[in-house]
């Protein structure tokens, strides 16, 4: 498995400046929902310290986990991609400290300068193929395992 991509740090400096040009730090408080599946995805974050679980509604009165994301993690990728909705939601584990980055405000900046946008699109889409790759070999994992069980 490959290793973690991390936002910031994948950016070349230059265009690593112009998009935290338009960051603003954020908190939340330890077990805040930070944002819930369906809602509107017009914002993201780096998580700067602390740690988010992603979560996936599967009754009404029960959440799972799905992933968990820590210091230097991208939060939130639904901005991207139209129709413009959390896939997940999102809660903080623990006290976290972000980068909080408006949608628009990113997207109208990959239009003013293209190479910035295929680069962070780019970044994005890695980080996007580590976190499948990385739930594949979960799921391949408790799935030989309960396969072994059943034998």
């Amino acid at each position: 498995m490959t290793k973690a991509i991390k936002l910031l740090t994948a950016l070349p400096p230059p265009q690593r400046g112009r998009l935290m040009g338009l960051a603003r730090e954020v908190s939340f408080a330890e077990d805040t929902r930070i944002f819930e599946a369906g809602g509107t995805a017009d914002r993201f974050w780096v998580i700067r310290s602390g740690a988010v679980s992603l979560t996936q509604q599967v009754t009404s009165h029960q959440r799972v986990t799905v992933a968990g994301l820590g210091a230097g993690d991208l939060l939130g990728w639904s901005w991207l991609f139209p129709p413009y909705r959390w896939d997940f939601g999102a809660e903080a584990f623990s006290p976290v400290r972000a980068y909080e980055f408006d949608a628009a405000s990113v997207l109208r900046l990959c239009e003013e300068e293209p190479q910035l946008g295929v680069i962070l699109v780019r970044t994005v889409a890695e980080i996007l193929a580590h976190r499948l790759e990385t739930t594949r070999g979960k799921l391949l994992e408790q799935y030989t395992t309960r396969r072994r069980g059943t034998l």
